[in-house]
């Protein structure tokens, strides 16, 4: 597996067009691929985030092969400088230990299932609050093999934010995706099933931006 790093120049034609659509920005993080390495492999999947971070605008890519932006670079980024890198993920995923404490960030679709008032099927709904957001993601902690850490309040040291509906347009009709972005601390509790949420992703709308979960020291 790879994690890359991609600086996006906000002010470019281009970047503009990528960023205000997922579905945009999904089409050129597989042209970074031959159509054989966009496919899933026991390693894991492609995944991406973009990060606001002060004044830069960041996109993350995990993935089981290493990618090549240049056409990113020409369309959204700057053509006279490097900007990405990638490196070796498993490194990072073999030293993961059972009791280890890390920060991390996740952009998300909290999601449940319920059923309109007259509809057979069960469909899919966004949860919109911060409560809601927060106790689907504390809900799904153990089955991905960590446990959010309790601060000096007794409190999950967990922050919900960037908060939205993000809408566009796919096949000719409209998507409307409810994300958040989740930042804090948590504690390994299953290496393995760690792992394979780092390299599968959390939840669902996982083309669209969501479900990539990176840690730092």
């Amino acid at each position: 597996m790879y994690l890359t790093q991609f600086e996006i120049n906000p002010v470019r034609r281009g970047a503009r067009s990528l960023l205000s659509s997922p579905q945009r920005m999904h089409a050129a993080v597989l042209a970074a691929f031959t159509a054989e390495e966009r496919e899933p492999t026991d390693a894991g999947r492609i995944l991406w985030r973009v990060d606001q971070r002060g004044t830069q605008t960041l996109l993350y890519l995990a993935s089981p092969h290493r990618p090549d932006l240049t056409h990113l670079v020409e369309q959204a980024g700057w053509p006279t400088k490097t900007t990405w890198r990638s490196g070796d993920y498993q490194r990072l995923l073999d030293r993961l230990i059972a009791g280890e404490q890390w920060a991390f960030r996740l952009t998300a679709n909290p999601v449940h299932s319920g059923r309109k008032e007259g509809a057979g099927r069960s469909q899919r709904f966004g949860h919109v609050t911060a409560a809601q957001q927060h106790g689907w993601l504390t809900g799904r902690a153990e089955r991905h093999g960590f446990a959010i850490v309790t601060g000096d309040h007794k409190e999950p040291d967990l922050i919900v934010r960037d908060r939205k509906i993000v809408r566009f347009a796919r096949q000719g009709r409209q998507v409307s995706i409810a994300t958040a972005t989740f930042e804090g601390r948590l504690t390994v509790t299953d290496p393995d099933a760690l792992r394979n949420a780092l390299t599968r992703g959390i939840g669902p709308a996982k083309g669209y931006g969501c479900g990539l979960l990176t840690l730092a020291r």
